[in-house]
């Protein structure tokens, strides 16, 4: 395919939810050691009550939920992007679970202490004083985050050098928690490698996980997409570094 038809077919593929499966055989990302998914689920199979907040279209969350030993009680998660609203609605139905709107960044719409396990994977922002409201006497937090500088070599590649986002440092959102009175009983961090083999699964990520470039446009950034589908061809990949990081909390009894 022409630079011009695989920039066409990175806009036009659909960014609901958060299935990644389009990108097989065009992009990989290293995954964790600790196994996110697999702990989780062997959580939400002791409590009674689980929130998953910015849960996306609920992908990841429904394969928890279809893994766990049994099912809570209550089921509810958050998303603020309202089509994700409506996917997740449906994936969780089978768990009689439903999907509440609630903006990213502002406060959770629910009671305190409402909650014995709280989760969130890749959250855009961490609210942690409302986490902490909604959790009751020993409940816990557990959230694979995206740390700073998650690759860095891409955005920089298109944008230039890059001041590190201090607001996704593992050690700020430790301090975070403690703040919000949780206390933090592990913290783990690792750098994963993400290589992307055409320019279309560059454009559709970066459409997909649109604070990677905040004001990215194919048309604005056409000169530098350019270049580096050049860069693709000479070289087979462009390599670029994941950063994640792991935080588990709990509200003290």
């Amino acid at each position: 395919m022409t630079f011009e038809e695989l920039l066409a077919e990175g806009d036009s593929v659909p960014v609901e939810g958060w299935d990644f499966s389009w990108f097989e055989g065009r992009a990989t990302e290293q995954r964790p050691t600790w196994g996110y998914a697999v702990t989780l689920a062997a959580r939400v199979g002791r409590v009674s009550s689980v929130l998953d907040v910015q849960t996306g279209g609920a992908e990841v969350f429904d394969w928890v939920l279809r893994r766990a030993p049994r099912l809570p009680r209550l089921v509810v998660a958050t998303e603020s992007w309202a089509p994700n609203v409506a996917i997740g609605g449906d994936r969780l139905a089978v768990h009689s679970g439903t999907v509440v709107r609630a903006d990213d960044g502002g406060g959770l719409p629910f009671r305190s202490a409402s909650f014995e396990l709280v989760a969130s994977r890749h959250p855009v922002v961490t609210v942690w004083t409302e986490i902490a409201r909604v959790l009751g006497p020993g409940g816990t937090f557990l959230s694979q985050q995206v740390g700073a500088g998650s690759n860095r070599e891409l955005y920089e590649f298109l944008m230039g050098p890059q001041p590190a986002n201090r607001r996704r440092d593992p050690a700020e959102a430790v301090r975070n928690a403690e703040n919000a009175g949780l206390e933090v009983i592990d913290l783990r961090q690792e750098s994963l490698e993400t290589m992307f083999f055409d320019i279309a699964a560059v454009v559709h990520f970066l459409r997909k996980v649109p604070w990677t470039v905040p004001d990215f446009s194919t048309q604005k950034y056409r000169e530098r997409l350019a270049d580096l589908h050049r860069h693709i061809e000479q070289h087979g990949h462009f390599l670029a570094h994941a950063q994640r990081f792991l935080i588990d909390a709990r509200k003290p009894t």
